[in-house]
């Protein structure tokens, strides 16, 4: 028993040795909402969103990046500029739940075997998982009809930096283009509400998070070098 305890000890030591950077952290932001309801500001945050993300860094240009983020989002046509959604006076509020996985990729080298601090832009994408409230809009009051899944293509832009040794500051602002056109009760996918829709059927609704990330780096540094 204590030769084979050994043995996984001194695997697991010789796998550390060559194990790539990882990050932990969390997301702290807020969300807004662009579709047939409300204003049309693409960032305007209106709600909490939070999170948690990891990264494993196979380079010092990109990472595997996998995070759950959640939040309200709501919207208002009596905020809206346009005078046909101000006499409209529509409104609604759905919970947002996502999973996404994908690649951050690097503007700048981010190496973190530099003791100086490190900082670039970047830019994420990949496909999220997103659960909401499917809705519809019946005299003028939106309701809710079933929980609805649907799929995300995310676009985030942002920036990050050291703050020491171990921990990355980053700030991000995410679109998220959804497969579904009823995040707002315009276009429910329920056939019996199909009378009830509304807005332009031809483009799906958007939804944006945007706020701090800050990530804690742990495991063996890995070697970027070339052999």
């Amino acid at each position: 028993m204590n030769k084979f305890s050994a043995l996984l000890l001194s695997l697991f030591l010789s796998m550390s040795m060559y194990s790539q950077i990882h990050e932990l952290g969390v997301f702290v932001g807020g969300s807004n909402y662009i579709g047939e309801i409300g204003p049309t500001t693409y960032v305007a945050p209106n709600k909490m969103a939070y999170g948690l993300l990891y990264k494993w860094n196979k380079s010092t240009r990109h990472s595997y990046r996998v995070s759950y983020s959640q939040s309200e989002i709501t919207s208002n046509d009596i905020d809206s500029k346009e005078p046909s959604r101000n006499q409209r006076g529509y409104r609604f509020d759905n919970n947002i739940k996502e999973l996404s996985l994908g690649l951050e990729f690097n503007f700048f080298e981010f190496n973190l075997h530099e003791l100086d601090n490190q900082f670039t832009p970047y830019i994420y994408s990949g496909l999220n998982y997103t659960k909401y409230d499917g809705l519809y809009v019946f005299n003028g009051e939106t309701r809710q009809n079933s929980k609805r899944s649907t799929i995300a293509i995310p676009i985030t832009l942002g920036v990050k930096t050291t703050l020491n040794s171990r921990f990355i500051l980053g700030f991000e602002v995410g679109a998220r283009y959804t497969f579904a056109d009823d995040l707002d009760g315009s276009y429910s996918k329920d056939s019996n509400l199909q009378n009830l829709k509304f807005g332009n059927i031809n483009n799906n609704d958007w939804y944006v998070f945007s706020g701090f990330t800050l990530t804690y780096t742990f495991g063996q540094k890995p070697c970027y070098c070339a052999y």
